[in-house]
């Protein structure tokens, strides 16, 4: 007796998956590998702004050939790659998947937990500790967990990263291979919640020791010093640079190594850590048989664009630009080996980016005269540690400041037998003062009220009730936060761009306003699976009624 499994979206129906008798029949339209492209500190902006120096087989082919969704965001408060990656594997927001922030306070253990830190599981690939990781917090399936489901375990799941978090969020739990760059051996690395014994293939790349080898170079520009005509002059003044020092090229790369203490890390901020994570995926793709079959397989590749020192040098630089057109030659390089591989029409990609970036403040006010200024969160916190002494008696009252939430000292207030919800309201209250801070708004509002398609949804979509703070914070639009000596990783830029190509896409645009969550059930529908029942996002209808 034949089971069928019928897929409905929305008024239309497509049956591609048929299960029966056990045995899986697949419709010749379903594309036999799906292939997320997905970029740290991609702005928008850079489509435009350096369409002219691009080659014709990168960022032009997807946005020249492909379905663009030209009004896409992340609609969370804290846009960081940990909680933006989550929503983007699971379509889902951080309210029901867990990932409010990199870390929180756990209430019932009473200690700061890592969103992926795992000390139960190992490293593989490297004897560093770096591959300590899980994806055990993340509370609801992701894409390719569902697709794992679905198909019995036949889909091959694979994530590759820079960063050891965009990794972990791309795979979630069930995937078969998460890859990361390992800061302190160059190695590209694994953990043992993924992989127990480290690929022949994977050792073979390690062995080429490809990051040494970018130390022996010097970091140059990529074309003609004179055409950079997109970006701030080099040098300019505004610029920090590499320890506060070295912020024009040429880069000596082995300068800057000894000048870190030896580490990798700052491998990533140059555009050689997103070739190493393109070549290590070329390598990965025929080594795992990825796509091999009819059963269709889910690939996230994840660049960064100078990952951490992006701040010192700003959105508008020559260090950026030049990262952008390197990474377009690597772009390009990945859909050919695609394409030449295994066809245009059999493969699914979309580029996207995992979080925006905003130009800095000081540029904004200065040259444009526009509303924006630096909020430093070490003072506010200060002074407001000192009124609530003030108010409610000397005691440690915060016990955590972290990316726009503040955990209040439970343990303390109970002791005082002070009411939870009278000092979060006066926490709220009393930052709401701050200028640069557009609301600070306490638990127990976003708990009791419902803000949809309004300014304050993103604290609805950002909050759970098991790990979020007390207090969470949203700053006033071009204000950024800054420590008192470092600069503080945050953006309040929420639209990030989001192309469509391969499988039957045909050229267009959309202008309506997409979500980071409505590509999970995009991509289900494509394959004609369900996706997961905790899915909040909508499939983008364009796209499939071409």
């Amino acid at each position: 007796m034949f089971k069928f499994f019928l897929i409905t979206f929305i008024g239309w129906c497509m049956p591609l998956w048929i299960i029966a008798q056990g045995h899986t029949t697949i419709s010749a339209n379903i594309p036999r590998m799906v292939v997320g492209i997905v970029i740290e500190d991609f702005n928008p902006d850079y489509i435009d702004r350096y369409w002219d120096k691009f080659g014709n087989g990168g960022f032009q082919r997807l946005y020249s050939k492909g379905y663009i969704c030209a009004n896409h965001h992340y609609d969370n408060l804290l846009q960081r790659p940990s909680v933006n990656m989550a929503t983007l594997s699971t379509g889902t927001t951080p309210s029901r998947h867990g990932i409010v922030n990199d870390i929180w306070i756990d209430r019932l253990k009473k200690k700061e937990v890592n969103s992926i830190n795992d000390d139960f599981y190992t490293t593989s690939g490297s004897d560093s500790k770096e591959g300590s990781r899980s994806a055990l917090k993340l509370m609801t399936p992701t894409l390719g967990d569902q697709l794992k489901l679905v198909t019995k375990g036949k889909s091959k799941v694979f994530s590759i990263a820079l960063n050891d978090i965009s990794a972990v969020f791309a795979a979630g739990h069930a995937a078969d291979g998460a890859y990361w760059f390992d800061k302190t051996t160059g190695k590209m690395i694994s953990s043992s919640y993924y992989v127990k014994n480290f690929p022949k293939w994977a050792l073979d790349y390690n062995g080429l020791k490809m990051a040494d080898s970018y130390f022996g170079m010097n970091w140059i520009l990529f074309k003609e010093p004179i055409s950079y005509t997109e970006s701030i002059e080099d040098a300019y003044l505004k610029e920090t640079g590499y320890f506060g020092k070295y912020s024009s090229f040429p880069y000596d790369m082995n300068k800057l190594k000894r000048e870190s203490g030896g580490s990798y890390k700052i491998l990533k901020t140059t555009p050689w850590g997103n070739t190493i994570i393109k070549d290590f995926t070329i390598q990965m793709i025929p080594k795992e048989q990825f796509g091999y079959d009819l059963i269709p397989d889910l690939l996230t590749v994840v660049f960064s664009s100078m990952d951490y020192e992006r701040y010192s040098f700003g959105s508008f630089s020559v260090e950026m630009q030049d990262t952008y057109l390197r990474l377009d030659k690597d772009i390009a390089e990945l859909l050919k080996y695609l394409e030449n591989g295994y066809g245009t029409d059999n493969i699914l990609v979309y580029l996207t980016g995992l979080t925006s970036i905003s130009y800095p403040a000081d540029y904004l006010k200065e040259k444009y005269r526009l509303t924006a200024g630096i909020f430093n969160p070490e003072s506010a916190v200060s002074l407001l540690k000192s009124y609530l002494n003030i108010k409610y008696g000397e005691a440690n009252w915060i016990e955590l400041y972290t990316n726009q939430q503040i955990y209040l000292n439970h343990d303390q207030i109970e002791k005082k037998k002070i009411n939870l919800q009278e000092i979060q309201t006066t926490v709220a209250s009393f930052l709401n003062q701050f200028e640069g801070i557009a609301y600070a708004k306490a638990a127990l509002e976003i708990e009791a009220d419902n803000f949809p398609g309004g300014t304050l949804e993103p604290f609805q979509n950002n909050y759970n009730i098991k790990r979020s703070g007390d207090v969470l914070i949203k700053y006033e639009d071009g204000w950024q936060p800054k420590d008192k000596f470092n600069p503080v990783d945050y953006t309040d830029n929420s639209q990030i761009p989001l192309v469509w190509y391969g499988n039957g896409i045909t050229k267009g645009t959309t202008l309506r306003r997409t979500n980071a969550t409505d590509i999970v059930p995009t991509v289900a529908a494509f394959l004609g699976i369900a996706p997961a029942s905790c899915v909040t996002g909508k499939v983008i209808e364009e796209l499939i009624k071409r």
